[in-house]
């Protein structure tokens, strides 16, 4: 048994490992990456785990049960009422929507009313693992179309709770067990009983959370022992997650339901973080099941009626979301991302999908078919992301680039570009501002363009790699063009038609860190700014400054820490592409721009200065020995 665990183990590892940076290589998501692993290794390929899919879902379940939780423990009663217009205008539109649409072609199908609405209600729900994981990966979680799919997507987590409990009303029998030996306290329950155990179960998680667990916890946090934190918060996840399935309910739902209850403890935090590193594994566990899960026989045997059935519903969906969209005023560009990140089925559908089957809402044969469909479309989310920033969301983005600026004429040209307004170009923008020096400022997040205006600020949407765009805002004639986009590729992209159409252009380019910036180098930029950079030198001043250095001299520090830095950078860009010199050549670098420092502090300074640092500075002329770097120096104070 032992030996068997570590054998799959090491398949599931070896898979992921090796398929996923594969994807991300080609420019796709890891979670196709993983989906296309759990293919490869799954019972119809290489055949390495599962026997016909069956055992890879409950690994699959477990990743969802883990990730929900955090989920909900995310959710913070205040922020869920903040976000209620929102969560409810989206949620009930995309639910109801998707549901009615669907349920046409299953009657037209010869399905009962009983299961098309059942199968409806499953395949109206959208994956929360998948969507979110994307929207991160790609940074767009804070963008309108993140924020609207995030409360589409809570609705629905929500929602599962009353549904789950309307399907045994649907049933014309009692609830069957799924497996042999199985057996639910719901077996042979009348259907309106089955209702309101359900509803009873998800209220006494609420109950326990609150007047059992959160004591418990305080009691284990009294021991101060890291170790027992993290397996009472374990514990508590596979404890709901067991009493939910005693009752023939959703592992996933109860874990979700107990994170809200324990989001507005005191414990929230501490439980974040000792699941959080559990939840990447677990969830690309499950992405790996979903795709190991996928039953080629079943598609072999009918591939038309799927493909049909796959294209039906991602359609349907998407169409329902793009009317929502527009409904609630989301930008083209936005409401295309938002529609199609969300047409997918759901992981909620698989627990659904079994409900009805338990049941006898829906047959095995169908079970099956349905269970395809959803890991199928799950599948095509990364592929309809990608086909969107390359091909729909250019084009889009152009026409509205175009319309806009025509509207807005650009006419008033600047000596002064600057591509990307958020944080970073927004805090170069208002201190050139503040100094008199205006700018043609260009983005393209459109709902940042329209809040942006709404703050005073001329802002203009478009893609700025366009060479249309720039020459439009008058790239030809200005002195300085500031590249301050988020997107390190973007950006890059950016600088390589700047160059390459406007070489006497000063070009002053933000990189996120020394990796980026040797590329920038590399393009000819020599005007480079890395975002980690002067932060970190910042609060390194502020630091000295505490521990008793004169702000004057802490300042200078960091000034010079900075020019040597940026020395350091131009000798090492040329051996970034052979690792092994490079770190000898930065270890290098390293001891001597301390040593440098080191000198620059001593300098300058005699025994009759009055104006020294501290005891360090006063230490080392006066010949004490140097204090040991590897223990807090207490001892500094301003001389």
């Amino acid at each position: 048994m032992n030996s068997d665990f570590l054998s799959q183990a090491l398949v599931y590892l070896a898979a992921a490992v090796i398929c996923v940076p594969i994807a991300k290589k080609v420019g796709m998501s890891s979670v196709l990456g993983y989906l296309l692993s759990g293919i490869i290794i799954g019972p119809f390929v290489l055949g390495f785990i599962g026997q016909e899919g069956q055992d890879i879902m409950h690994v699959a379940e477990f990743g969802v049960v883990m990730m929900l939780f955090l989920i909900g423990l995310e959710l913070e009663p205040a922020a869920f009422w903040q976000m209620r217009k929102a969560i409810a205008g989206f949620g009930i539109s995309q639910l109801v929507g998707t549901t009615l649409l669907l349920l046409i072609p299953f009657l037209f199908l010869g399905w009962s009313l009983p299961m098309s609405l059942a199968v409806a209600l499953a395949l109206s729900m959208s994956s929360t693992a998948i969507v979110l994981q994307t929207l991160k990966e790609k940074g767009l979680s804070n963008t309108m179309a993140g924020q609207s799919s995030f409360s589409v997507l809570l609705f629905q987590d929500i929602a599962v709770i009353p549904i789950l409990a309307i399907l045994p009303l649907l049933a014309t029998t009692a609830i069957v067990p799924s497996e042999a030996g199985h057996h639910s306290l719901l077996d042979g329950l009348p259907a309106w009983l089955q209702t309101i155990l359900v509803f009873g179960a998800v209220g006494s998680i609420y109950v326990v959370g609150t007047y059992g667990v959160v004591p418990l916890l305080r009691i284990v946090a009294k021991t101060g022992l890291r170790e027992m934190f993290t397996a009472s918060s374990l514990l508590l996840v596979v404890a709901v997650a067991y009493l939910m399935e005693l009752v023939g309910l959703s592992p996933a739902l109860g874990s979700f339901v107990a994170g809200v209850v324990l989001a507005n403890s005191e414990f929230r935090h501490e439980l974040e973080s000792d699941i959080e590193p559990f939840k990447g594994l677990l969830l690309g566990l499950f992405f790996i099941g979903v795709g190991a899960s996928i039953n080629f026989q079943l598609l072999s045997e009918s591939p038309g009626q799927i493909a049909l059935l796959v294209s039906l519903i991602i359609l349907t969906k998407f169409l329902v979301l793009l009317g929502i969209g527009k409904i609630f005023k989301l930008k083209h560009d936005q409401n295309f991302l938002f529609a199609l990140g969300l047409s997918q089925v759901g992981e909620f559908a698989f627990v659904l999908l079994s409900f009805s089957n338990q049941l006898q809402i829906l047959d095995a044969e169908w079970t099956g078919k349905l269970t395809a469909i959803t890991a199928i479309s799950m599948m095509t989310t990364p592929l309809l992301l990608l086909a969107n920033e390359r091909f729909l969301a250019p084009r889009f983005g152009t026409k509205e680039a175009i319309d806009e600026k025509e509207a807005d004429a650009i006419a008033e040209h600047h000596r002064v570009i600057i591509a990307g307004f958020g944080h970073f170009g927004s805090t170069i923008g208002r201190l050139l501002r503040a100094n008199g020096i205006e700018a043609t400022i260009l983005d393209n997040n459109s709902d940042q363009v329209e809040l942006l205006r709404k703050m005073g600020f001329k802002v203009y949407y478009g893609d700025a790699t366009r060479l249309d765009l720039l020459k439009s805002a008058g790239a030809g004639e200005a002195t300085l063009f500031i590249a301050a986009i988020d997107s390190p590729e973007i950006n890059k992209n950016l600088v390589h038609t700047l160059t390459k159409h406007y070489p006497g252009l000063k070009i002053l380019a933000r990189a996120r860190n020394r990796f980026d910036a040797y590329e920038l180098m590399e393009m000819g930029v020599t005007n480079i700014y890395r975002e980690t950079l002067y932060t970190a030198v910042h609060l390194a001043v502020d630091a000295l400054g505490q521990l008793g250095f004169r702000k004057y001299s802490a300042t200078r520090q960091g000034q010079k820490f900075i020019q040597y830095d940026e020395q350091g950078l131009a000798k090492l860009a040329s051996s970034r592409h052979d690792m092994t010199e490079y770190i000898m050549n930065a270890r290098q670098q390293i001891e001597f721009q301390e040593k440098l420092l080191h000198d620059d502090l001593m300098q300058n300074f005699s025994s009759e200065d009055h104006s020294w640092d501290g005891t360090y500075v006063r230490d080392q002329l006066l010949g004490a020995n140097r204090p040991d770097t590897t223990q807090p120096d207490t001892s500094v104070k301003v001389g």
